[in-house]
């Protein structure tokens, strides 16, 4: 019978180089413990305790607001390993493991909460760590076991210590998420992580790489693909800006990478694209969802969309080619699939429709941009 799963929070710091106290400090809508208790409980987490010392006046009716077991931290003043004891010393037996995380780590994501849990159950490690790009981040997971050495240990450097001797029973979580790495202690740091926040739907690079790489384990040549879309659709849509657009570029580079992540499904911009809303992803899940087929409307403006379904169309593998040459031989392929050949036809003369929007914007061909900015000039293309 598996156990009982809790979440420590720790909010007993001084929030000294802040200057501010940051458990109540606004982040979006919400404060920072809010946000902090919303990503386990969102993970279906019920069992949430937050560790209190420093203003435990304050933070207290917050947290019966939120039904979260408040823990007093009466040695806060020795430094946060002291809150890693209270934390943990209000265990119950039936807990098989927990999560350990500081107040001012706040936007990590539930899904990657609910992936070191599914990491956990499924394997024999003890601690589970979440990762991205190759940095381990909070929060940890912490089997149950480890309880007595942690409460036992001196304190000296913290708790790493005690995790580092144990590495050996440990599992990395590669996530993608690179919320786990980022923190508040200055009000720099804070500045930074609210505007992090604001384009929280959007994955950054890191993050699309990340989950390209390990949580949906690309082939390299998926990925240089990827890639050299991306670098296509970002000079196009570059251009553009300047040329009076108004193109979302970190939008644009996220649905580029990302585009293809169901590549062998059946519908795989559809699959991909449902993949990506599960993930928090809707802004970049309705630019994917439409990288195969959309509706072309001359008098809209060019978007997101319009720019990955061109530049997607006018690279094969990794290499730039013409719209002509990237259908040619499909059309070939199905001749003889009435159906099959009317879809590619469709694709092909929404791609040509699109480029010309491009090219009346841009007041050049696309070939030129293409060109002007290093990348050569795509295959089939006229001298």
């Amino acid at each position: 019978m598996e156990g009982r799963i809790s979440a420590i929070i720790l909010s007993a710091g001084y929030s000294s180089r802040m200057g501010e106290f940051k458990p109540l400090l606004p982040l979006g809508d919400t404060t920072v413990i809010e946000r902090a208790v919303a990503l386990f409980r969102g993970a279906g987490i019920d069992d949430v305790r937050v560790v209190v010392g420093h203003r435990a006046e304050e933070l207290l009716p917050v947290l019966d607001r939120l039904q979260v077991q408040p823990v007093l931290n009466d040695r806060y003043r020795e430094g946060m390993f002291s809150s890693i004891v209270a934390g943990v010393a209000s265990l119950e037996d039936d807990v098989e493991a927990f999560f350990l995380l500081p107040v001012d780590i706040p936007l990590v994501r539930s899904d990657t909460v609910i992936a070191l849990l599914r990491a956990y159950r499924n394997g024999v490690n003890g601690i589970a760590y979440p990762v991205c790009n190759g940095r381990r981040g909070h929060p940890p997971l912490i089997a149950a076991r480890y309880r007595d050495e942690i409460l036992e240990w001196n304190g000296e450097g913290g708790l790493k210590p005690v995790l580092n001797r144990n590495n050996g029973d440990s599992l990395d979580v590669e996530t993608g998420d690179e919320g786990i790495l980022r923190d508040m202690d200055t009000p720099e740091d804070y500045a930074r992580l609210n505007a992090f926040m604001l384009n929280r739907a959007i994955p950054t690079i890191a993050e699309c790489e990340a989950l390209l790489a390990k949580k949906f384990a690309a082939e390299a040549p998926l990925i240089e693909h990827s890639r050299a879309v991306s670098r296509l659709a970002l000079s196009l849509a570059r251009k553009l800006n300047r040329a009076g657009c108004s193109l979302d570029l970190d939008l644009l580079a996220a649905a580029a990478l990302l585009h293809d992540v169901a590549r062998g499904s059946k519908n795989h911009a559809l699959e991909g694209a449902a993949m990506l809303k599960g993930l928090g992803y809707g802004p970049v899940a309705e630019v994917v969802a439409v990288h195969m087929d959309m509706v072309v409307r001359d008098g809209e403006p060019i978007g997101e969309r319009e720019v990955l379904y061109l530049a997607d169309k006018m690279t094969r593998r990794d290499r730039y080619v013409t719209v002509e040459e990237r259908f040619a031989q499909r059309l070939v392929t199905h001749e003889s699939d009435p159906a099959a050949a009317r879809a590619v036809r469709e694709r092909l003369e929404n791609a040509r429709a699109i480029r010309s929007r491009i090219e009346r914007q841009l007041g050049c061909s696309v070939s030129s941009a293409m060109a002007a900015d290093g990348l050569g000039a795509p295959q089939g293309s006229r001298p």
